[in-house]
């Protein structure tokens, strides 16, 4: 590498002020989840969300374990991450779990407020094999509690929430 890409690589690696705002997600939450799989009442589920900062707070690191239940999902469990992007000026996401064989991967924003973060992705519909468009919405109330709204919409149909996560710190 020449000196200008090792400055470059050294500038790529600071933190700033984004990464601040992952504090904000930092902690054990008691969740609970509404996840709707079509018309009617929600399926309703609870877990625990551990949020740790990772790599020197670059990134925040998710370990969810859901509560045994009788549902489609009876020992539910994802990972993920989120972190800021300084190259491309953005939050990233990536979420997986033992419930599907995919990565869900999103992008977006932080408001100004540091409250309210929209991200974006496009995955594959599991059951048309079509794409689909992705949005998540957390909205940070106080330091003790969170949700996270998860929205669908395939192809030019509307857009349909699915899940809302409502996470309380323990």
């Amino acid at each position: 590498m020449s000196d200008c890409d090792m400055e470059a690589m050294a500038k790529c690696a600071a933190l700033c002020a984004e990464h601040e705002k992952l504090k904000l997600l930092e902690g054990t939450f008691k969740a609970e989840v509404k996840m709707w799989m079509g018309p009617g009442d929600p399926m309703v589920s609870t877990g625990t969300m551990v949020n740790t900062l990772d790599l020197g707070g670059r990134y925040l690191a998710h370990d969810y374990k859901g509560d045994p239940n009788e549902g489609p999902f009876p020992a539910f469990e994802g990972k993920g991450f989120f972190g800021y992007n300084t190259i491309d000026n953005r939050f990233e996401g990536l979420w997986i779990d033992n419930a599907s064989t995919f990565m869900m991967t999103d992008q977006g924003q932080v408001d100004p407020s540091g409250k309210k973060w929209e991200m974006l992705g496009n995955m594959t519909d599991p059951g048309s094999g079509k794409p689909m468009r992705k949005r998540s919405v957390v909205t940070i109330h106080d330091d003790d509690s969170h949700t996270m709204e998860m929205f669908f919409q395939s192809g030019d149909g509307p857009e349909v929430k699915n899940m809302e996560i409502n996470y309380t710190r323990a």
